[in-house]
């Protein structure tokens, strides 16, 4: 049904993270496949996302998975992100019920300390997007960026959580 996104740079260890909060959706059916679009990771990124079972894209960006991607609805999530236990109803009700892309509201393990969002700034991508393929094609225009599309969609949200990514330093 969804196929998940993970765009990645140096990240194995939050795509670990990741990867592993992901595995109740996949033995649910909710999740059909697994693309990591890196960015010329020189860790070991890519032997994490191909013990896992992803698709491992190491070029062409975001874009180049949502054209290989094989779900009309796509997710899109930073490294080190954890979904909450509701989020496949939540997904699947929202998919069933509408066509605008949603966020997922973070929980309250995400909250980070003032400092810390001056410091790192807004990221695009930290609470998620949930988007059909078609609009996600739109969005990226040539290669652009993950973080790019979710800036750029305007997104309900929905009755999920999740648990922001730490923010990487510059």
């Amino acid at each position: 049904m969804l196929s998940v996104l993970i765009e990645t740079h140096n990240d194995e260890e939050g795509l670990a993270r990741t990867l592993a909060a992901l595995v109740v959706g996949v033995v649910e059916g909710a999740v059909r496949e697994v693309i990591v679009c890196d960015r010329g990771s020189a860790d070991q990124t890519h032997r994490v996302a191909e013990h896992a079972g992803c698709h491992f894209l190491p070029e062409g960006g975001i874009a180049a998975g949502i054209r290989e991607a094989k779900g009309e609805w796509l997710l899109l999530l930073e490294p080190g992100a954890r979904l909450d236990g509701n989020w496949i109803e939540a997904v699947l009700d929202h998919v069933a019920h509408s066509t605008r892309p949603a966020r997922f509201v973070r929980s309250k393990n995400s909250r980070q300390p003032f400092f810390a969002r001056v410091l790192y700034g807004r990221r695009p991508l930290r609470d998620g997007l949930v988007i059909t393929k078609r609009q996600a094609l739109s969005l990226a225009r040539g290669e652009g960026s993950a973080a790019a599309i979710a800036r750029a969609a305007a997104a309900r949200r929905l009755a999920a959580g999740i648990v922001v990514a730490p923010p990487r330093r510059r």
